[in-house]
C-alpha cells in the first residue's frame, strides 16, 4: 500500500484571512469619525499613515519585542557598576517610529485645535500593536507639564524631550540629541499612599526649586528605568518635594542610580519596571518645596489620559480580532457573525469599545481648550472618572473577545492573550480604581464649578428620555451626601455612562446609541452579550468589523 500519498491528512479549510498589515485606521470607522468630531480632522492623513504602520511593521516588532523581553545587566566584563537594560532591536523599533512620528511631543510642538486628540489617535493605533512600549512614551510626553513649572531646567530638558529623534544610547543628555523621561514615586512602605515615602533629599548648597539635591532612599517601582531621566519624589525639611533625576551628571559620570531588579510582571512585558535605589543621587528640585504631589500630579494626570487610551486601544483590537474571526468562520454551515447569539455578543463588545474611544478623544478634545473653564472643569473631573472605567471595562471585554474565537482566542500564536495579560495594568498604575474614585468625589466637593460642569456637559438628556431620567437620579445622588465615600465607584460608574451615552447620543448613530442606553441605562446585564430586543445589532457589528479590500 502506498502511504504517502495520505502524507496530507487534510485541507485548511473555513479559517478567517490574515490581517497581517491591515491598515488599523482604515478598518476603524469608529475611530475616523471621533478623531474628525473632535478637531483632527486636518491630521487624518498623518494618523492614516501611521495605522499603516501600526497595522503592519509595528504589530510584527510587537510580537518579537513580546518574545524577547529585557534584560538587566548590573555589570559589565569587568566588573564595573553600569546598571543597563538591554532591549531586543524590535523594541527600538517601536519606540524609534513612535517617537519620529511625535507620539511623545505633538500637542506639545504643535499645539492647536485637534492636536491632542491627533495624538491620542496615533497612540491608539501604536497601542493596538504594541502596549508595553506605550510606557515610556507617555512618561516622556506627560513630563512637559511639570518641566514647565522650572524654567531653568526646562530650557536643558525640553528641546530633547520634544525632539523627534529616538537615541537609546546611556550616556549624558548633552551628547544626545532626542531623550525619554520615566517617574518614580511609589516605596514599599506606602504604595498609593506616597507621603509615606522615606526617601530624603539632602541640599548640595542652596535651597529650594531648581536647586541641586543629593537623594538617598529607595523605589518600589520605577517606569521605564532605561529612560534618561526620572521625576522622583524624596522628603525635605518642608515635606515631599519633586526632583528630576537625571541618569548621569552634568561631568557625564553615572549618577548614583541603582537599578536593584526589573519586575517580573503579569503583562507589560515589553517594558522594564524596576526596583531602584538613590545613594546620594544628584537631582534637580521642580516646582514649590514641599509640594511635591501637586507638582508631580501634572504628570500623572496626562498619564492617567494615556492609561483610558490605552484600555481603549486593547479593547479596539480584541474586537478587531474577534469581529473579523466571526466574520469568516462557520458554525453548523452559517456564518459566526450572522448568528443572532453571537452577533448579541459582538455588538456589546462593539459599544463598549466604541463608547470607551469617544469618552477617550472628548477628554483630548478637552486637553486642547484648557484656556476655556468648562474644558478645563471637564478635564479635571473626567481623567479620573475616565480612567475608572474605560480601564476597568478592559479585562473583561477583551476576555469575551477571546471567547468569540474559541481556542484560537486562547493560543499565543494569536495577540489575545497578550491583550489580555496588559489590561489590567492600566487601572492599577497611575493609581488603582478607589483611588480614582475618591478623586472623582474630591473634585466635585471641593474644586469650584465641577460639579457644575459636569451637569452642563450631560445637558437634559438631548431629546431621550432614558438618559433624561439618568441625569436626574445622578443629581439626587450628589444631593445625598451620606456614606458618599461609600458609593464612590457606584457614582464614578454612573458619571462615565451618562457621559458615554450623550456622546453617542449626539453623534447621531441611533443604532449604536440605542443600543448603549438601552443596556447600559436601563438594563441590568451582568455579561457580554445580553442586550435588549429590538436593536440594529447587525449594523453595529458591520460598523465594527473590519472591511478588507
Amino acid at each position: 500500500m502506498n502511504l504517502h500519498q495520505y502524507a496530507e491528512t487534510h485541507q485548511v479549510t473555513n479559517q478567517p484571512p490574515s490581517l497581517d498589515g491591515v491598515n488599523l485606521y482604515r478598518i476603524d470607522l469608529p475611530l475616523q469619525h471621533w478623531s474628525q468630531h473632535f478637531g483632527a480632522g486636518w491630521a487624518q492623513g498623518r494618523i492614516d499613515e501611521y495605522g499603516a504602520l501600526a497595522g503592519g511593521p509595528l504589530m510584527a516588532a510587537g510580537f518579537l519585542a513580546n518574545e524577547n523581553k529585557p534584560q538587566f545587566v548590573s555589570h559589565d566584563r569587568y566588573g564595573h557598576r553600569i546598571d543597563l537594560v538591554e532591549f531586543h532591536p524590535s523594541y527600538h523599533e517601536l519606540m524609534r517610529t513612535a517617537i519620529e512620528h511625535g507620539l511623545p511631543s505633538l500637542p506639545w510642538t504643535d499645539p492647536q485645535p485637534g492636536a491632542h486628540v491627533a495624538r491620542a489617535s496615533m497612540t491608539y493605533l501604536h497601542s493596538q500593536a504594541e502596549a508595553g512600549s506605550g510606557c515610556p512614551l507617555t512618561m516622556t510626553f506627560a513630563s512637559v507639564p511639570a518641566l514647565r513649572l522650572q524654567p531653568d531646567l526646562a530650557a536643558i530638558w525640553l528641546p530633547k524631550v520634544l525632539a523627534t529623534e529616538y537615541d537609546p544610547r546611556n550616556i549624558d543628555i548633552s551628547q544626545k540629541a532626542g531623550v525619554t523621561l520615566g517617574m518614580a514615586m511609589t516605596e514599599k512602605q506606602g504604595g498609593t499612599d506616597v507621603r509615606a515615602n522615606t526617601t530624603r533629599a539632602y541640599p548640595v548648597g542652596a535651597k529650594g526649586p531648581g536647586q541641586a539635591y543629593e537623594l538617598l532612599g529607595h523605589k518600589w517601582f520605577c517606569s521605564a528605568p532605561m529612560s534618561d531621566g526620572f521625576l522622583t519624589l524624596a522628603q525635605t525639611d518642608k515635606g515631599l518635594s519633586c526632583f528630576l533625576l537625571p541618569r548621569h551628571r552634568p561631568d557625564g559620570s553615572r549618577n548614583e542610580f541603582y537599578i536593584q531588579r526589573l519586575k517580573n510582571k503579569l503583562g507589560n512585558s515589553s517594558n522594564a519596571s524596576s526596583e531602584v535605589e538613590f545613594r546620594g543621587a544628584l537631582a534637580w528640585m521642580i516646582g514649590e518645596e514641599g509640594r511635591g504631589v501637586p507638582t508631580i500630579i501634572e504628570m500623572v494626570a496626562m498619564t492617567r489620559f494615556d492609561c483610558m487610551v490605552g484600555s481603549s486601544a486593547l479593547m479596539r483590537q480584541a474586537l478587531t480580532q474577534a469581529s473579523h474571526h466571526c466574520a469568516h468562520r462557520l458554525v453548523g454551515g452559517r456564518v459566526l457573525a450572522e448568528q443572532p447569539l453571537m452577533q448579541n455578543v459582538l455588538a456589546d463588545l462593539a459599544l463598549e469599545s466604541e463608547a470607551a474611544l469617544a469618552l477617550s478623544l472628548r477628554m483630548g478634545r478637552a486637553l486642547d481648550h484648557l484656556d476655556d473653564p468648562q474644558e478645563a472643569r471637564f478635564s479635571r473631573l473626567v481623567t479620573a472618572v475616565g480612567k475608572y472605567w474605560i480601564c476597568k471595562r478592559a479585562p473583561a471585554m477583551i476576555n469575551e473577545a477571546a471567547e468569540c474565537m474559541g481556542g484560537a482566542g486562547y493560543v499565543e500564536d494569536s495577540i489575545l492573550p497578550r491583550l489580555y495579560r496588559e489590561a489590567p495594568v492600566n487601572s492599577t498604575w497611575e493609581g488603582s480604581g478607589n483611588v480614582q474614585c475618591l478623586d472623582v468625589l474630591r473634585a466635585l466637593s471641593k474644586e469650584p464649578g465641577v460639579l457644575d460642569a459636569l451637569f452642563a456637559e450631560l445637558g437634559d438628556g438631548h431629546g431621550d428620555r432614558r438618559l433624561a431620567q439618568h441625569i436626574a437620579q445622578l443629581k439626587n445622588a450628589f444631593t445625598d451626601t451620606d456614606d458618599i465615600q461609600y458609593r464612590a465607584r457606584q457614582l464614578t460608574e454612573d458619571i462615565a455612562l451618562g457621559l458615554q451615552a450623550k456622546l453617542l447620543l449626539e453623534a447621531g448613530n441611533s443604532n449604536v446609541s440605542d443600543a448603549f442606553i438601552g443596556s447600559r441605562l436601563q438594563g441590568s446585564a451582568r455579561v457580554y452579550g445580553t442586550l435588549p430586543r429590538g436593536l440594529n445589532v447587525a449594523a453595529i457589528v458591520a460598523r465594527s468589523t473590519p472591511q478588507m479590500a
